[in-house]
């Protein structure tokens, strides 16, 4: 089903635009490997977790793409297969659907409601403590908005599986289907890239880990 497509406030593209960093990798006429996008990232220690807050990182779930539906039910018709929506939403609110679980492969049903839901959760692929603690504190309260509501760093998820992550980076936590571990880190280093944040050097010997098993691993789509 082909969804409304308005295009983006002036103010958040003009976020994406200064906050995407100018790189040779960027710039490539070939398609940029994640060996080479990690490799321009800052390695630093974490930074203290002093004013953190779920808030600093803005309304949860807004509609920073002015489509008329929130960030979440956004991923959720993203993510999901055989959706239903909630009528008279305009295809927003999502009832339910089938969820592939990327970092599981589990078939997982999705069932609005408040204790049904939580089968299903939208993880921050590069958690917002984790993006705090690594420059996101240096961000205005615009620019990490948009990194909470981002679909970059979305992925719709098995929900005790994103409880157990928290705020886990590579060195923590990885899926245990291990078969999306380079696809995975590369959504980590491409959004750690596109917010100018940085890599912990645990973090960062981690992903090379990964890497080393898939050097040709391209970049995910922004």
């Amino acid at each position: 089903m082909n969804r409304r497509a308005i295009p983006i406030s002036l103010a958040v593209a003009f976020l994406f635009t200064t906050l995407t960093p100018i790189s040779a990798a960027a710039n490539s006429k070939v398609d940029p490997t994640v060996s080479a996008f990690i490799e321009l990232l800052p390695v630093k220690g974490r930074a203290p977790k002093t004013g953190y807050t779920r808030n600093q990182f803005g309304q949860r779930w807004a509609d920073i793409n002015r489509n008329g539906c929130d960030t979440r039910n956004d991923i959720l018709a993203r993510d999901l297969k055989n959706l239903i929506f909630k009528v008279k939403t305009r295809d927003c609110v999502v009832l339910s659907g089938t969820l592939i679980d990327p970092y599981s492969e589990e078939v997982i049903d999705f069932v609005r409601g408040n204790i049904s839901s939580m089968e299903v959760q939208i993880d921050h692929v590069v958690a917002l403590s984790n993006a705090w603690q690594t420059g996101a504190f240096k961000l205005t309260l615009i620019q990490r908005t948009a990194l909470a509501n981002d679909p970059l760093n979305l992925l719709a998820v098995k929900g005790r599986l994103n409880s157990q992550k928290g705020d886990g980076d590579a060195a923590t936590w990885l899926p245990p289907q291990k078969d999306y571990r380079c696809a995975y880190v590369a959504r980590q280093v491409l959004v750690k890239s596109k917010y100018s944040l940085w890599l912990t050097p645990s973090e960062k010997a981690a992903i090379l880990q990964i890497l080393a098993k898939c050097p040709e691993q391209l970049v995910p789509e922004n």
